[in-house]
């Protein structure tokens, strides 16, 4: 392991000069530790981890730079606050998150090797493979937009690492720009998945860390039925915030804003989200008419009706873009080469969508039943109908949508209104 003599930051053996710094690298046995007002920079915890620099400041602890001297290899340190600790329900989210992710060995979600107290510093601590790139949300306050391609490949590894949770009954429920990770190569980026705090455990013997109702997650990236803290949630909840992360690469916006937390929840339960092609209009990457369609039916608020899996989105997006095959070959694929694909099918995709044709009603038709009894007990079935749905999907504890017996009424009134005329002029006409 090397490191640079004046950042600290450490490199593989292979490695000759700091990128940051521009400096010869030396072997970290040999690098003097600078001066730090932080005590721990330069010492070891639990015998073991040697911290060199401070990475970052969180609500939940400090990151830092470190070597493992067992294994000679870089770590991310997070040294949880004080306050945190004492926390038994933190302190729980922190145990499931080791035990999670260490249970989930994949190329696309981050490996944490350690979570213990050391008792003699005092702390607890966290300790992950370190990553070096950056959060998405760095990548959009820059970039705003992500190309085609880019989304592509992004949203295609993501689905590869969330499968593999869900399919261990794991719902991350956290999902949004800060926790997807991107580590830049020359084939592009590769996606890390970061805190599994606050997952779900669907399994059937699984402890509960969340009281029943409570709210966990951004609001921004939050499905309905999440948002309502029901406990029927499940990875189709996932699908909504990954698909809430690709409507705002797409178009530089949130799908669902507010000036506040409660507005931005009440806004997802009550609003539709504006096609991406409108609220992406004038934006630097030209969006997919068929990424309206994608769109609205992974942000639908009936969980029973969105698309049903997150790698089924990623598909769907690559489709949109003019891509054959699926996100387990997108995931792997070199940027350059998706790049290459997405252009060739850009002028096909982007054509407009034909019309759908109107039908022509035959002026001189009789209505097949004729009379305002018949109209009058159609709306009255309909109405009825609706209202059993309204009391079943309530029952089952789904987010409830725009009320459908307003549509039976409007369907009513407008056959009692076409019974009506038609028998009238069939009375003038005799």
């Amino acid at each position: 392991m090397k490191s640079c003599p004046k950042c600290q930051r450490t490199y593989p053996n292979d490695a000759g000069f700091c990128p940051i710094e521009g400096t010869p690298l030396i072997f970290t046995s040999m690098v003097p530790i600078g001066p730090s007002d932080d005590k721990r920079i330069g010492t070891r915890l639990a015998g073991r981890y040697e911290i060199r620099r401070v990475v970052a400041d969180g609500g939940m602890g400090r990151v830092y730079e470190g070597v493992d001297k067992q294994s000679d290899s870089r770590i991310a340190v997070k040294v949880l606050h004080d306050d945190v600790a004492k926390d038994e329900v933190s302190l729980e989210r922190f145990k499931r998150e080791y035990e999670i992710s260490a249970n989930l060995p994949h190329d696309y979600i981050v490996s944490v090797t350690d979570f213990h107290r050391d008792p003699e510093a005092g702390v607890w601590l966290l300790v992950m493979e370190y990553l070096d790139g950056e959060e998405l949300r760095i990548v959009l306050k820059r970039e705003r937009a992500l190309p085609g391609a880019r989304l592509v490949r992004m949203l295609s590894q993501v689905a590869m690492g969330l499968d593999e949770a869900h399919g261990r009954h794991f719902v991350h429920r956290d999902l949004k720009p800060d926790n997807i990770f991107l580590c830049g190569t020359r084939e592009g980026d590769v996606v890390k998945l970061l805190d599994f705090g606050s997952v779900k455990d669907k399994n059937k013997d699984a402890k509960k860390l969340t009281v029943l109702g409570t709210t966990i997650g951004s609001p921004y990236y939050m499905a309905p039925e999440q948002a309502q803290g029901l406990d029927t949630l499940d990875a189709r909840a996932d699908v909504f915030a990954l698909a809430a992360i690709a409507y705002e690469c797409i178009t530089g916006h949130v799908p669902f804003d507010g000036t506040n937390g409660p507005s931005i929840l009440l806004a997802i339960l009550t609003k539709d989200p504006i096609p991406p092609t409108k609220r992406g209009a004038g934006g630097k990457y030209p969006i997919p008419p068929v990424l309206d369609d994608v769109m609205e039916e992974a942000l639908v608020k009936n969980p029973n009706i969105r698309t049903r899996s997150v790698g089924a989105l990623a598909d769907a997006v690559g489709h949109a873009y003019g891509l054959i095959g699926d996100h387990r070959e997108w995931a792997r694929m070199p940027q350059s080469e998706l790049e290459a694909k997405c252009a060739e099918a850009l002028p096909r995709v982007m054509a407009p969508r034909p019309a759908a044709p109107i039908a022509q009603a035959d002026p001189f038709a009789s209505p097949p039943r004729g009379d305002l009894a018949s109209a009058g007990a159609g709306m009255q079935d309909a109405f009825a109908a609706s209202r059993q749905a309204e009391y079943d999907a309530s029952a089952a504890g789904l987010p409830a949508g725009r009320p459908t017996w307003v549509v039976a009424v409007a369907v009513g009134i407008a056959a009692i209104c076409l019974g009506g005329g038609l028998a009238l002029a069939l009375v003038l006409a005799k």
